[in-house]
């Protein structure tokens, strides 16, 4: 599922370049869910006693020790250098309507704080069709254009994936372009390797792990948002960078 309020609208569509060859259109993934309506954002944050393996700081939020293996993927797309004190782990859907609202403010966060903030991605297909342009942004790394092509998957979200649908064969139209730069016959090679296969599952184990069920969902520093929302996220990351800095 993803997360959705009137207030986290996506952009408007970019103009898409005309669609490669047909043959090489990805078809469409497996089923996921359908995105959840009516976003909670609290107005304040309560402090509640830790409770079992779960603890719940000043934000509300479920804590996961920043060590936890579920966290620490070596494999996952990551932007920022490692000896950052500060690490954000997201888990995204590229058809997730609030996924495509949150990215530019979560890259002007890391990009306001040189050296201080990482970001890793991890990949939850829950939208039906969206394993497929899943496994696009996993080959897309082989070219090392993985951030390029997620920008692009993003920018034109309401174009591939009307109706909360991926289509892949649109999705594959949407990163075609000259600024992405991907060779698209490699890339439809190289979505079927066994690597793509192994990242996808592990990013759901660690998904399901970690009670993963909606999009965006974001850790810091190994913490979790109670309730979601643009405010709570910079307070949940403005507070880690006090912590470490």
């Amino acid at each position: 599922m993803s997360r959705k309020s009137q207030r986290n609208q996506p952009a408007a569509p970019r103009t898409v370049p005309n669609p490669p060859p047909a043959a090489l259109a990805a078809a469409p993934g497996q089923g996921g869910q359908a995105s959840r309506r009516g976003l909670l954002i609290a107005a304040g944050a309560a402090v509640v006693a830790a409770a079992g393996a779960g603890g719940y700081f000043a934000f509300g939020g479920r804590s996961a020790p920043a060590t936890r293996p579920e966290l620490l993927s070596a494999d996952a797309p990551t932007m920022g250098p490692a000896t950052a004190k500060v690490h954000i782990v997201e888990f995204l859907d590229p058809a997730c309507e609030t996924c495509a609202v949150f990215y530019p403010l979560v890259k002007r966060i890391v990009a306001d704080n040189p050296d201080k903030i990482r970001l890793s991605v991890r990949h939850v297909p829950f939208h039906r069709g969206s394993e497929d342009v899943v496994r696009m942004l996993e080959a897309s790394r082989k070219q090392d254009r993985y951030w390029p092509a997620l920008e692009a998957l993003l920018a034109s979200q309401n174009f591939w994936a009307p109706n909360h649908t991926a289509q892949p064969a649109l999705a594959l139209q949407a990163i075609s372009g000259v600024d992405v730069g991907l060779d698209l016959v490699r890339l439809a090679a190289d979505m079927r390797e066994p690597e793509v296969d192994r990242r996808i599952a592990q990013d759901g184990r660690d998904a399901a792990a970690l009670q993963v069920t909606k999009t965006p969902e974001y850790f810091v520093n190994g913490r979790q948002m109670a309730s979601f929302g643009r405010q709570q996220l910079q307070a949940l990351i403005n507070d880690a960078l006090q912590r470490a800095y």
